[in-house]
Order: structure tokens, then C-alpha cells, then sequence
């Protein structure tokens, strides 16, 4: 994949974000959001963003118009996903029969929580003992008494790719997920191979770090257009350099395989897992890979594996525009919208705002800028949960008034830059993810210039800059190793595909395509905005994955919700 795709869980990121701005917690946001607020009262953000806007992909016209659309039909030339063969190689029998080794972990503020370390080859197909990875594991047990049946373990991931599933669980999905499901379930994460706690890729040190989010994004000349390669060449380079052989073995296919292992090694016969974002291409791809052990699965905003990158670049860049039109109409109805009285006009006045800031970068009172990249990508952050939508007034009207900081403060949550100026991994692991599981959208400027008109036409506000950001990966070291490719999973258990009609990431059409390319696929449809939606509010869609995952059954097929 493209490393201009970012898929993440909403809530937690723009929810640090308002900790940042406002220093309290987000008052009418949604439950989940809120819940998030409180656990990552940290000062650090969770994100990723310009230039190579991390984004699994982008919503295109076909994934924007929401439930009228057909489902997506443009996997016809893709290749099949095809499960390994049931019988287990010898040189990785070891790998599942290890046994693992709990201790008592967590965070300020947490308690209950369990840690182990599961070992797993650098290369499956060539397993070595010298080069074996450390991935990092937690887990809650189950909280019920004796009279709640323990249903095993739920393995959760929130996406990315470069998410941490273990900062994920310890503090949000293991204290905030339904108390019903928490009764039943051992609460399972895992960092995938590459992210937070399982060898994390790096790439750039903070200070280069902070000069890659500045560049513009919007080159005008060929100037620009040279700073702007020479930009992802250097963090190409930095990967190869800080990553080493790691970099060629962090793909979702073998993420997958890791999932396998750790479920052999938690005693589960089959996996039970909710995956958010591009978490459930993690969970697709688990479920092509072994669909006889597939348990109960919920992939929740789903990605469409059928797509190459260009399409699936211009696919979420609809998905944003649509995503500005709903907080354009809601902005415009307010006496205090900075955007004017228009919903028409809004994306005109964002267009002129970003095209000011590039001539002349806002002061922020810090020695920090706000550039057009960085301003951007403050905005493209609160798209993601409707609940930010306030942030984001507020953050346009101090920046049309000359602050720059509240956009800053919104940009810096994104990448996952914290108030001390360090930057977790989750922006290096998207890329090394994204840029070996696809090739590149884009290889050179000049292809770029081709597709521009074709993403401002998707988006007029943000298409030229998810245009350019589609370029990362032409300049990656390590030749891709996955196609776009269909998953049916033949065999496998109904699996729970959740689409949202007015998602901005992962575009309501992806989730039609891949509940109908999967073989026991069942769509379940949540008419609304804003990434995700499980736990986002909805009692009805809450009600329908509960009930799946405590009792496999699943919602009636082609079931709706509105609230």
C-alpha cells in the first residue's frame, strides 16, 4: 500500500488533541471519544500525516455517495487471496507450541493489565532463531464472576497500519468496551511487527522529523517540487538506513500470520477479533490466510483489498471532501462559523486560508510555523470524529485571526507529536506497512501532475495535496511484495463488515465490496459521520455486535442503523 494511506481509530487522536487545546476533557463528545480524552490525558497525539498524508486509501465517488451507491466492482482483475495449507510446516511448529510468560503491566491510571513477549520469525518462509522478532502482547481477563462464561480471547487492533493495539487496549478497549463483552472475553492486543512495542521502525530523528511535516504539499514551481522529493527521499532513506531487513518483512500478510501464532499461543482455537480501520484488512487478511479458524470477526470501517493505490488515493480523498461537507453545513449554520454563512462557499474560504498560509506561514508563539502542510493536516485530523468538529471552529477562527497554534496543536495530535517534540513511530510503521503491501500510486511529479485534476475533481479543497502526498512510496528502498487482491475466505464463519455512509478514511463503498467479496460476509450499515462505529453511540450498532460477538449471531443481513 501506498504510504499516503493512514487508517486509524477515531477518538483517540482528536481526543488528545482537545486535552491539548483546552485542557479538559470534551464535554459533549462522543462516549468513545471522551473515554479516549481521559486515558490519553498524556500530552501525546496519535497520528500521521503530511506530506505522505498516511492513508490506507481515499474515498471515491463510488465510496462517497453512500448507501445508494452499488457496491464496488472494480476487484475483477484482482488476484485471489488463497489460504496456506492446513498442515503445519515443521521449522514453525516451535513458533506455536511456545507458551507465554505474564507479568502485571499498564499505565498511570490502569490496573489489571497482563504483558508477554511472543516470538515470531523475521521470514516465514525462511524461519531463523538468530533473527526471530519480540512482539509485544497484553491482555485483561475476563472480568465476570462465575456466573459469566468465559468465551475466550478478543483480539483487537485500532488500525494505522502503526497503531499500537496495546496502548489501544490498556487504554481505551480494555476499559471501555461493553461491560457485557469485557465479562466474557479475555481482552487481547498486540503490536504488530514493526509498531510501538514490537521492534519499531524509525526513521527520522524529532528535529528531522519536525522539517518532513513543514514542506509544502502544494508545490507551485519546480523548486518546490524538488524539496519536496528530496523530503521523501531522505525519509525513504532513513527508513533503510534505522529499519534494516525489518523493512522488508513488515506486510499485513505476515502481521496476519503473527495473529495466528499468538492465537495458538493464548489456547484459542479459533480467533475472535475486532479490528478498526486498517484493522480490518488485518482481519480480512487473517481470515483469507485461515478461514477455518475464524471465530467471531468484526471489521469495523472496512478496507477494500481489491483496490491498487491511485484508486484507493483518490477514493479517500472523496471521502474527505465529503466529510468537510458535513462539518461545512453544520459550521455554516452557527453565528461563530469562520467559514462564513455558506456552506457553498466553505471550501472556498478553506482554499483561500491554505493558499494565504503558504505564502506567509501563521506564528504560533513557539518557534514552530503553521504551514499549509501542517495546517492541512490539522484540518483533514478533525474530519475524523465528528465531535472534534468544535475544535476545529475554533481552531479556524484564531487562525483567520493570525493564531496559528490550535491548528498546530490539532496537526501535531495527528502525527503523534508530543508537547516535548517527540514523535512515536506510528508515521515510519504506516510507511514501511503501506509501502510493501501495494505499489506506489505515483513514481514520479510528472504522474502526479497527470492525476492532479482527477483529485480536485474528487476534492476541490484537499485534492492536490493528497495528490502529492500519493508520491511517498515512489522513492521506497524495498520493492513491494502484495497486489490488490480479493478476499473470500471460503469456508470461514459469518464475519461482520461495518461501514459508515459518511466516513471520511475508509470510504462506505469498501465496506459494500468487501462484504460481498468475502464468502460468509455480512454487512451492517451505520448512517452517519465521522471513522468507525462501534462504540461510537449508536445503542444499534452496539446492540448488533454485541449480541455477535457474545452469541455468533449475526444482524439481520442488510441492517441499518441511524442511531
Amino acid at each position: 500500500m501506498d504510504s499516503s494511506r493512514l487508517f486509524r481509530t477515531s477518538g483517540t487522536a482528536i481526543a488528545t488533541a482537545a486535552m491539548l487545546i483546552s485542557g479538559c476533557a470534551l464535554g459533549s463528545a462522543s462516549p468513545r471519544a471522551t473515554a479516549a480524552a481521559r486515558a490519553y490525558d498524556t500530552g501525546d497525539g496519535r497520528s500521521s500525516g503530511f506530506p505522505g498524508f498516511e492513508s490506507f486509501g481515499a474515498g471515491s465517488a463510488e465510496g462517497a455517495e453512500g448507501p445508494e451507491s452499488p457496491p464496488a466492482a472494480r476487484h475483477d482483475n484482482a488476484r485471489t487471496l488463497a489460504p496456506l495449507p492446513a498442515a503445519l510446516p515443521p521449522a514453525l511448529r516451535r513458533y506455536y507450541a511456545q507458551k507465554l510468560t505474564w507479568h502485571s503491566c499498564g499505565t498511570s491510571g490502569t490496573s489489571g493489565f497482563e504483558c508477554a513477549t511472543l516470538m515470531a520469525p523475521l521470514d516465514y518462509d525462511h524461519p531463523r532463531e538468530a533473527d526471530d522478532l519480540k512482539l509485544a502482547v497484553s491482555r485483561k481477563k475476563a472480568t465476570g464472576a462465575g456466573h459469566a462464561k468465559r468465551l475466550g480471547s478478543l483480539m483487537v487492533n485500532p488500525g494505522g497500519p502503526g497503531g499500537s493495539a496495546v496502548g489501544y487496549l490498556q487504554h481505551y478497549a480494555g476499559i471501555g468496551y461493553p461491560a457485557a463483552v469485557r465479562a466474557h472475553y479475555d481482552m487481547v492486543a498486540m503490536d504488530p511487527r514493526g509498531v510501538a512495542g514490537s521492534e519499531p521502525v524509525t526513521c527520522l530523528s524529532d528535529t528531522e522529523m519536525d522539517r518532513y511535516t513543514e514542506v509544502d504539499q502544494t508545490p507551485d514551481n519546480a523548486t518546490e517540487t524538488a524539496e519536496l522529493v528530496d523530503a521523501y527521499t531522505k525519509f525513504a532513506d532513513g527508513c533503510a538506513a534505522r529499519a534494516g531487513k525489518l523493512l522488508g518483512h513488515v506486510s499485513t500478510i505476515e502481521a496476519a500470520r503473527d495473529m495466528d501464532v499468538l492465537r495458538a499461543a493464548l489456547d484459542d482455537d479459533k480467533l475472535t477479533y475486532v479490528g478498526a480501520s486498517y484493522g480490518t484488512f488485518l482481519g480480512a487478511t487473517y481470515a483469507g490466510l485461515f478461514p477455518s479458524r475464524v471465530g467471531r470477526l468484526v471489521l469495523d470501517g472496512a478496507l477494500d483489498p481489491s483496490l491498487g493505490s491511485e484508486q484507493i488515493n483518490r477514493d479517500q480523498t472523496a471521502g474527505f471532501q465529503t466529510a468537510f461537507a458535513s462539518f461545512a453545513e453544520d459550521c455554516t449554520r452557527r453565528k461563530d462559523c469562520p467559514l462564513g454563512p455558506s456552506a457553498d462557499r466553505a471550501g472556498d474560504r478553506l482554499a483561500e486560508f491554505f493558499a494565504k498560509t503558504d505564502a506567509t506561514p501563521l506564528a504560533t508563539g513557539k518557534s514552530r510555523k503553521l504551514t499549509e502542510s501542517l495546517a492541512t493536516t490539522g484540518v483533514i485530523s478533525a474530519m475524523y470524529d465528528e465531535a472534534a468538529w468544535g475544535l476545529l471552529r475554533n481552531a479556524l477562527k484564531a487562525a483567520f485571526a493570525g493564531d496559528g497554534a490550535p491548528l498546530l496543536k490539532l496537526s501535531d495530535a495527528y502525527y503523534e507529536r508530543d508537547r516535548h517534540g517527540s514523535y512515536q513511530n506510528l508515521m515510519y510503521a504506516n510507511a514501511a506497512v503501506n509501502c510493501l503491501d501495494l505499489p506506489p500510486a505515483f513514481r514520479s511529479p510528472s504522474e502526479v501532475r497527470e492525476a492532479v485534476p482527477a483529485f480536485r475533481k474528487a476534492s476541490p479543497v484537499f485534492g492536490t495535496a493528497l495528490a502529492w502526498a500519493a508520491l511517498t512510496c515512489g522513492y521506497w528502498s524495498v520493492p513491494a511484495t502484495g497486489a490488490p487482491h480479493r478476499i473470500p475466505a471460503a469456508g470461514a464463519a459469518p464475519i461482520l463488515v461495518v461501514g459508515t455512509t459518511r466516513d471520511p478514511a475508509t470510504p462506505y463503498g469498501w465496506a459494500r465490496s468487501l462484504a460481498s467479496q468475502l464468502s460468509s460476509g455480512r454487512l451492517l450499515t451505520y448512517e452517519g459521520d465521522g471513522h468507525t462505529a462501534y462504540t461510537r453511540g449508536s445503542t444499534c450498532i452496539d446492540k448488533a455486535i454485541n449480541t455477535y460477538l457474545l452469541t455468533s449471531t449475526p444482524p439481520p443481513a442488510g441492517q441499518r442503523c441511524s442511531s
